[in-house]
């Protein structure tokens, strides 16, 4: 049995359409669905990036990314809520992250969504290394301005 359904960790690409769909089902009182999906960038502090991989801890990775989306639930009234986080390697353009939310009202899916993803950024434990087109490698720190994002939603 799953322990996280609603979190999926994986390699392999997502279709937006289908995982929505997924969501909705069985749900005749949602009004309202919002998405995010990330997507590799091409460039990074200023250097071209040409692959990204990503890492986890299995088990410690959907905890914690469970925990976010429960808080989502409790602080905004939700019907469901979907979180993939591809992990291994990737290319620019590549998806890399969906946060899909679905409530009654539009207000709350969007704050909910917002406030998963900067979550996300911060306190997800995946680590992030980049090959840059001269194959040297390095791993990507959080950025202040996620760190920031963060803050908006102490209570």
């Amino acid at each position: 049995m799953d322990l996280y359904p609603n979190i999926k960790i994986q390699e392999a690409d997502f279709d937006l359409t289908t995982e929505v769909n997924n969501l909705r089902e069985g749900h005749r009182d949602i009004g309202a669905v919002v998405s995010f999906t990330g997507t590799v960038r091409d460039i990074n502090e200023g250097d071209e990036v040409s692959i990204l991989e990503l890492e986890h801890y299995p088990g410690m990775t959907e905890k914690a990314l469970e925990k976010i989306r429960i808080e989502a639930h409790e602080r905004w009234h939700l019907e469901s809520s979907l979180i993939i986080h591809r992990i291994g390697k990737m290319y620019p353009t590549d998806q890399i992250v969906l946060v899909a939310v679905a409530s009654r009202h539009r207000e709350n899916a969007f704050y909910a969504a917002h406030f998963i993803m900067d979550y996300l950024k911060t306190n997800a434990p995946f680590w992030k290394k980049e090959t840059l087109p001269d194959s040297s490698e390095r791993w990507v720190d959080a950025r202040i301005t996620d760190q920031e994002a963060e803050k908006r939603w102490a209570v």
